[in-house]
């Protein structure tokens, strides 16, 4: 759900339709198509592609996600190639990330034009294994699943960040990537998308409060890689019980790695947190669970925690702020772009409300009762 740099105006979505999309993947991965449909995207465009037999027979019918990624990234295929190897890395070390199915050439993906005339913009085409599941945004969340997805954002930050060697990594480092939550002082330039309201004040808090509280800390904060975007439609998850009145969910898919940056383990979990509170029903209480997942794995430091507060509300300011600037200039994409201001505002207004302190007191209480000391 997330516009991918720092330059969001300079942005140009392709617009393919569903013919075009299927001859696409005929073309370039030899695949028959027997039906195509559009995905929801932010800025790139995706397809849901069923195909029947390949033309060596050698493979059955399957389904895949035809990624198309956005003019201006795809003037930058060693980033793209560096998010699609460590989805290929994740997916071998038994997490449930989507793999690319190889062009004719044998490649991961394939710089193709966007139409015949002369000057055509080119975009960047991979045909990724479709991944089954709910997204969270869709399920009534509990303190089992979102235990697990801070389990998870903390499993896959430190094998990214242990394990994943490809050459292709140092281009993770993103200097003005408008999504990396260290840079939410950018946001200064595109704060005018909001006019002028008590939501402005309140991010012109967030902003100063971050410049001055969160900058001057980030050296004393563990670098990882960050997948940066695990929001609630990112998340794929199975029922693993027939329980009504108290559901079990596992992950079973990660979607969306264009987000990827390097970063630190903090930062994952605040975008964690910030995301699973848009359609909870007690946003407050959300933290402590996602925290205490996490820590399972990577405790925090107690500088760390003490960045939470002012990590999640940069983190609803980035998402509201670029929305409302990328609906400006797409506004044929609001809906799709404005899915977490429906609830982000209320959320983000009322942690500001409630004030740090009381808030981290849910957080902390909540995520002590598993068992994990305070550092």
């Amino acid at each position: 759900m997330s516009a991918g740099s720092g330059r969001p105006q300079s942005r140009s979505k392709p617009a393919l339709g569903e013919r075009e999309a299927a001859a696409l993947v005929e073309r370039v991965f030899g695949l028959t198509v027997s039906w195509v449909r559009p995905l929801p995207s932010y800025d790139d465009q995706n397809f849901h592609v069923r195909v029947g037999r390949s033309e060596d027979a050698a493979e059955g019918a399957g389904e895949y996600v035809l990624k198309i990624t956005n003019s201006e990234d795809s003037q930058e295929p060693e980033l793209i190639e560096a998010q699609t190897r460590a989805m290929m890395f994740l997916s071998a070390e038994g997490f449930p990330s989507a793999t690319p199915r190889l062009t004719r050439d044998g490649n991961i993906m394939s710089l193709e034009s966007g139409g015949t005339a002369p000057g055509s913009k080119k975009y960047m085409v991979r045909l990724l294994t479709y991944l089954p599941g709910t997204p969270v945004a869709k399920i009534a969340t509990n303190a089992q699943i979102l235990y697990e997805i801070g389990k998870l954002a903390a499993s896959l930050d430190k094998a990214l960040s242990e394990k994943f060697h490809h050459p292709s990594v140092k281009s993770l480092h993103r200097g003005q990537f408008i999504w990396n939550l260290a840079n939410v002082p950018l946001l200064d330039q595109y704060i005018y998308a909001l006019g002028q309201n008590k939501y402005r004040e309140v991010v012109e808090q967030v902003i100063e409060q971050f410049k001055g509280k969160i900058i001057p800390k980030l050296s004393s904060f563990r670098a990882c890689v960050n997948h940066g975007d695990l929001n609630d439609h990112n998340i794929l998850v199975d029922s693993t019980s027939a329980s009504l009145e108290n559901p079990q969910y596992k992950v079973s898919g990660i979607l969306d790695f264009s987000d990827m940056s390097y970063g630190y383990y903090v930062f994952e979990v605040a975008i964690a947190i910030m995301y699973m509170m848009i359609e909870s029903p007690d946003p407050l209480s959300v933290g402590g669970h996602v925290l205490a997942g996490f820590e399972s794995i990577q405790p925090l430091t107690g500088e760390e925690r003490g960045a939470l507060f002012l990590l999640v509300s940069g983190r609803f300011s980035q998402s509201l702020v670029i929305a409302a600037h990328t609906a400006l200039l797409y506004p044929e994409n609001k809906e799709y772009l404005m899915i977490t201001a429906k609830t982000g505002w209320k959320h983000l207004v009322n942690m500001f409300e409630v004030g740090r302190e009381a808030v981290e007191k849910v957080w902390f209480e909540t995520a002590e009762a598993y068992g994990r000391p305070a550092p």
